[in-house]
């Protein structure tokens, strides 16, 4: 059943005109009156819809059955991924939103090549959130992560984080995977260098704010592969694959 996100209150019983988003792509399928899709706004939960009628270029919808289906994690992870080069952040926050991560925080690294300004982030910003929709429609979501605007490393790595902090690193004695396998399931924040991985100081600094230095494994994996594969384990230890 196709699933779309429509950013706005939803109710049993409610008649509504979809987002012109949602339209164009029922046009584009060949959706037809009667036919059944489900509706999400990202507060937890899914309604089963039926359209009333569709137009060139609208659509209406009656809200017939909600499910307070979810899917989400049973711990809550923050990946803070260092910006990469290229598209690999796109491909990064798609999977990172299809293992289950609750919110992205993106970190300007001084190994990182690519450098936003306040213009450019914030269009980057709004692309990425629209990648957290198309993921979370596609893989069965009904709660969209959280996006962060770029800070960098040095003025993120100081703020108050309730969460405890893991950087992934290859010099650390020990794996995430040893250590979770004797922890209980807990909100986590995974760090993520750039290609190159942080720098010895931002290293430093993170240990001096209290983060646990944890590798992957024996291999060094890409930047893009890196966070994908902590999530994973994370997942296998506590639960949530």
């Amino acid at each position: 059943m196709p699933r779309f996100y429509v950013p706005q209150p939803l109710a049993t019983g409610q008649q509504l005109e979809l987002p012109g988003d949602v339209a164009h792509h029922i046009n584009v399928v060949r959706m037809e009156p009667g036919d059944t899709l489900t509706l999400f706004n990202g507060d937890g939960g899914e309604y089963t819809a039926v359209l009333t009628d569709v137009q060139k270029k609208k659509a209406w919808a009656e809200l017939k059955l909600f499910a307070s289906r979810d899917v989400e994690l049973p711990f809550a992870v923050t990946l803070a991924q260092a910006l990469p080069e290229g598209s690999k952040m796109d491909w990064i926050i798609e999977k990172a939103v299809e293992l289950g991560v609750a919110a992205i925080q993106p970190l300007a690294a001084r190994r990182c090549v690519v450098r936003l300004s306040a213009e450019r982030a914030e269009k980057k910003l709004e692309h990425w959130s629209g990648i957290v929709v198309s993921a979370s429609e596609q893989c069965g979501r009904n709660r969209l992560a959280a996006v962060a605007p770029p800070q960098e490393f040095k003025e993120w790595i100081g703020q108050q984080d309730l969460h405890k902090r893991v950087i992934l690193t290859p010099r650390a004695s020990e794996s995430l995977a040893d250590w979770a396998r004797h922890q209980p399931a807990q909100a986590l924040t995974i760090m993520v260098g750039p290609e190159g991985g942080f720098s010895d100081e931002e290293e430093a600094e993170a240990l001096k704010h209290g983060a646990l230095p944890l590798s992957i494994g024996p291999r060094v994996l890409r930047t893009e592969t890196a966070a994908l594969a902590a999530v994973s384990i994370l997942s296998a230890a506590w639960g949530g694959i």
